[in-house]
């Protein structure tokens, strides 16, 4: 069985980790490359960075943000927002992203994710899904409807080359009433690989109702770890107390 990961999301704007509710109501939460650090170091399995306004404002991720994060942490990264083309990929690659993220571009052009897969392999693709409860994808962070059903759209970018789905819900994130599992299992049913619960975290609880109630391989939040309301060990030795293969470092 795969352990579980505990993963922390740094949406990045400016150079600056933000946070809000729905995707709406923004606030900062300090240096992506300083809690980059702090969070591989203090047992995160992975971290996600995510240019949240890089495709709105149509210019590519940050490279510069991958080559600083790489000096700092040394646990697995994946970096997305604003990823056109396979150069872009290359170029975070090189820069020493282990994983690609994927959203809007990948609605577009599918045929990106399976360049990418050929030229890295699956295991660097992630495709980020953003998504209401009932299903429906959203692309450019959250403020544009498309008329893909997320379990579906999850089983093609599985079968373009994917490795990875990270699947978040619009209506939950932020809310702190927990991951929408409802939505979580819809998915998993279409997907033999990887899938990243996104969306609702609000305590200890919620982890181990992710991963007892789905197939889930990896949860992932954002606030709670920001703002100091649960520390990674705390909830992985909760989540070993409650018998969830976890990996765990005293």
């Amino acid at each position: 069985m795969l352990k579980k990961r505990i993963i922390p999301c740094l949406d990045v704007k400016n150079g600056r980790v933000v946070k809000g509710t729905s995707f709406k109501n923004l606030r900062d939460a300090g240096s992506a490359t300083e809690l980059g650090k702090m969070y591989s170091e203090s047992g995160a399995d992975e971290l996600v960075f995510l240019d949240i306004s890089a495709t709105n404002e149509r210019r590519k991720t940050s490279l510069e943000l991958a080559k600083e994060v790489s000096k700092e942490v040394f646990i697995p990264f994946a970096i997305g927002g604003g990823v056109q083309s396979l150069e872009d990929a290359t170029n975070l690659i090189k820069q020493g992203a282990d994983k690609i993220s994927i959203n809007s571009q990948a609605v577009k052009n599918p045929d990106l994710i399976g360049q990418i897969a050929n030229r890295f392999g699956s295991q660097a693709v992630i495709i980020a899904i953003d998504a209401t409860s009932n299903g429906d994808v959203y692309i450019k962070g959250g403020s544009e409807k498309t008329n893909l059903n997320a379990a579906d759209w999850a089983k093609q970018a599985q079968d373009l080359g994917a490795g990875e789905i990270l699947l978040t819900s619009i209506d939950q994130d932020g809310q702190k009433n927990g991951f929408d599992t409802d939505l979580i299992n819809k998915v998993a049913k279409k997907i033999s690989i990887p899938i990243i619960g996104s969306g609702g975290a609000g305590k200890k609880e919620h982890f181990l109702e992710l991963f007892t109630k789905t197939p889930a391989t990896g949860g992932l939040a954002a606030s709670i770890f920001h703002f100091g309301e649960i520390a990674i060990n705390d909830l992985k030795e909760y989540l070993i107390k409650c018998n969830i293969p976890i990996r765990y470092e005293t």
